[in-house]
């Protein structure tokens, strides 16, 4: 099927295309690398009146950048720039680490960070990380701009917080934990996640654990935190019994979907034992297990 009618423009500088997209009143969709979006128009799930192509923004949105302990990504840069990145490998393993599971080699070629969180798929590898790391999504509108904390920027599926009229500029992380890990299971190789998890902690001398994030996709409408897992596992010792007791607990804050992918049913069986193993696998390789 082919798209209905839009208009096509390429806006000179990030301020152009978002008054392009006042100008338009919510029926305008901005396109990067079009990995979603394209589908998504010729689908017909999608008809805008315009499509604003920001892929000539390079020069102020593809860019990553250091300000002592913060890291910025620029919405265009792309994931494979992102994945051999070395201020990224060094300072956002995990990060570094989830972009591998996405697509093939041509997805990675032509996705956006910035398309990524925009899509706000609840299954997305980029929007997890984002969550589990506290970031926050940096977003530019006819006000000016705003900031919006990852926790509360995915408001459903397919859905988040971004105004009609703003777009995405970048995304911003803090000093992030020690040790991490990345976990996805699919129903086959590049297909959408069944169960994706997110983990980063930092590792004291002493055999406990602090700093202690843990993001769950494919188990809601949106990624989300397992709170009760953290709350088991900050300033414990990550034995058996323990971490157990903490994989078991994630189930709290899942409300599994039911898609032609898994059931609901298949996920919550999924998620404590693959977590149980993740965590002692971290705990094995910082020399706790």
């Amino acid at each position: 099927m082919k798209p209905a009618p839009f208009e096509y423009l390429r806006p000179e500088s990030v301020a152009d295309a978002v008054a392009t997209l006042d100008l338009y009143g919510g029926m305008a969709r901005v396109l990067a690398g079009g990995q979603s979006l394209v589908p998504m128009l010729g689908m017909r799930l999608m008809r805008p009146s315009a499509v604003v192509d920001i892929n000539g923004l390079g020069e102020e949105l593809g860019r990553i950048e250091t300000r002592g302990s913060e890291t910025t990504i620029g919405a265009l840069v792309r994931y494979s720039d992102a994945e051999t990145s070395a201020v990224i490998s060094e300072r956002l393993p995990l990060l570094r680490t989830a972009i591998g599971y996405i697509g093939d080699r041509q997805v990675r070629n032509r996705g956006t960070l910035g398309g990524a969180i925009a899509q706000s798929d609840p299954t997305g590898e980029v929007a997890l990380v984002a969550l589990t790391l506290g970031a926050t999504v940096v977003a530019l509108g006819p006000d000016g701009e705003r900031e919006v904390a990852a926790e509360e920027f995915f408001v459903g599926s397919y859905a988040n917080a971004l105004a009609p009229e703003e777009m995405i500029t970048g995304l911003r992380f803090g000093v992030v934990p020690a040790s991490c890990a990345f976990f996805e299971r699919g129903r086959k190789h590049n297909d959408f996640a069944v169960l994706s998890l997110a983990i980063a902690a930092t590792p004291e001398r002493d055999g406990s654990w602090h700093d202690v994030r843990v993001g769950m996709g494919g188990v809601n409408d949106t990624p989300v935190l397992a709170r009760a897992t953290m709350a088991r596992l900050e300033g414990a010792r990550w034995d058996e019994a323990t971490l157990a007791a903490a994989a078991a607990a994630a189930l709290e804050d899942a409300d599994p979907p039911e898609d032609v992918r898994a059931s609901a049913e298949y996920r919550e069986h999924l998620l404590p034992i693959h977590l149980r193993r993740v965590l002692a696998g971290m705990a094995k390789e910082a020399g706790h297990g």
